[in-house]
């Protein structure tokens, strides 16, 4: 069985065969040698990616994803390697891939193909898509089949062609296309800052009528917002009238209710920071897991509802007692200040999507109705919870561990130290 430690030390005998130190001399004499190197690290990378790729598939197939409690490779790949989701479906979708053209797998493999001419091929290799081309009388793995012609096209004279070939066989297969719906090319992707100061980025495309609606909404805000001597420029007016519409939205009785209580922004910070007069970097941390400062809580503060949260030294909030099976909204809002959303191990799901779960449960263990008993769990870990795994509060370490029905616990990313087990 190859193992990751084996893995490792292959791909470290690799790099040091493209040389560990770089060429020295001229430029025109480290160039050949340099270009050479970079020529053999990304075909060496090709051959990673694939090699990540049919594994990925091969998980996929077995339901590896479901030993630590998931429910797919691509949230697993996010939960527990700290890759995008993004970059863990693009991997998934390269898996399927190579397994309906072998041919192009074969040279993946020999890292002959790149990733991204994988995902451009990865459009038309569906089983559903070549399935149809089958119906039309297409050859799909012969020498002059599709996957054949695909990878002649990705690694002859003119690779760049390799998207428009796709789209000529996708027309082919389907002519009509789908029908069109504008509101899918809708997306909104909203980036957290990793600086100290918080904040991110908002990026997204909407179609015409979407756009329409968003703009004259935001432009009213803008336009009644200005003042005299306003030096603000018109990026910084709209910027300022999209959280003026949130504030409006979010002081509104009419936001969706989420888990007991309406949408609301949440900052948890201690007593005493709070009330410090000094500026206090990080002191508080948002219901997105970012930090700010105490200045920026008492500024969110200043128009809100304030729910005290006492913890103890063992980073437990303070508990009610059994009365009531229930978890009351108090009781909620307090394991959300603690844990932050799901508390399965690898798993990122807000608060919003989670349960709260006895730890102990109310009927047959006599378990108490309280914070500390109280762990929030997205539905498919709460389930998982119930059958099999188990989580546990660590006094020490204020968190939650995750368990394996056979008592294993599961460790998320590459765990410093720790041995791998050997067949």
């Amino acid at each position: 069985m190859v193992l990751p430690d084996d893995i490792a030390a292959v791909l470290a005998g690799a790099l040091e065969l493209a040389g560990a130190d770089l060429p020295e001399g001229s430029p025109a004499t480290q160039a050949p040698a340099l270009l050479a190197r970079v020529r053999g690290l990304i075909r060496l990378q090709n051959v990673v990616e694939a090699a990540v790729a049919g594994t990925v598939r091969a998980a996929e197939c077995a339901q590896a994803a479901e030993f630590d409690g998931h429910k797919t490779m691509k949230t697993w790949m996010a939960g527990h390697l700290n890759v995008s989701t993004a970059t863990a479906a693009r991997v998934t979708r390269a898996g399927r891939t190579l397994e309906q053209l072998p041919r192009w797998s074969e040279a993946a493999s020999a890292g002959q193909v790149t990733p991204d001419q994988t995902a451009v091929v990865a459009k038309v290799a569906t089983a559903a898509r070549l399935a149809a081309a089958a119906e039309l009388g297409a050859d799909l793995h012969g020498d002059d089949g599709i996957d054949a012609t695909l990878l002649a096209c990705a690694t002859g004279d003119h690779p760049e062609a390799l998207p428009a070939a796709v789209a000529r066989l996708l027309n082919w297969i389907d002519p009509d296309g789908p029908e069109p719906d504008p509101t899918r090319r809708r997306e909104l992707h909203l980036t957290p800052s990793a600086g100290a100061e918080g904040g991110g980025t908002i990026h997204g495309r909407l179609d015409a009528a979407g756009f329409e609606k968003v703009s004259t909404a935001l432009t009213a805000h803008q336009q009644a917002g200005r003042v005299a001597d306003d030096d603000r420029n018109h990026a910084q007016q709209m910027a300022d009238a999209l959280v003026q519409v949130a504030d409006n939205a979010l002081a509104s009785a009419d936001t969706p209710m989420l888990r007991k209580h309406h949408a609301q922004v949440a900052a948890t910070i201690s007593a005493e920071d709070l009330l410090d007069s000094d500026v206090i970097a990080g002191a508080a941390r948002l219901g997105s897991g970012q930090r700010v400062s105490n200045e920026v809580a008492r500024q969110l503060a200043c128009d809100s509802i304030i729910t005290r949260v006492l913890f103890g030294p063992d980073g437990m909030p303070l508990n009610i007692g059994r009365a009531q099976r229930l978890v009351p909204a108090h009781i909620r809002k307090a394991a959300e200040a603690r844990d932050g959303g799901c508390v399965f191990a690898g798993c990122s799901a807000p608060t919003w999507w989670c349960d709260a779960h006895h730890v102990q449960e109310w009927i047959a263990n006599h378990g108490e109705t309280s914070v500390a008993n109280t762990a929030l769990l997205c539905e498919r870990h709460h389930t998982k919870v119930h059958h099999g795994f188990s989580i546990a509060w660590d006094p020490v370490e204020k968190r939650w561990r995750t368990y394996r029905a056979d008592g294993t616990e599961i460790i998320v990313g590459y765990p410093p130290g720790e041995p791998v087990p050997r067949e």
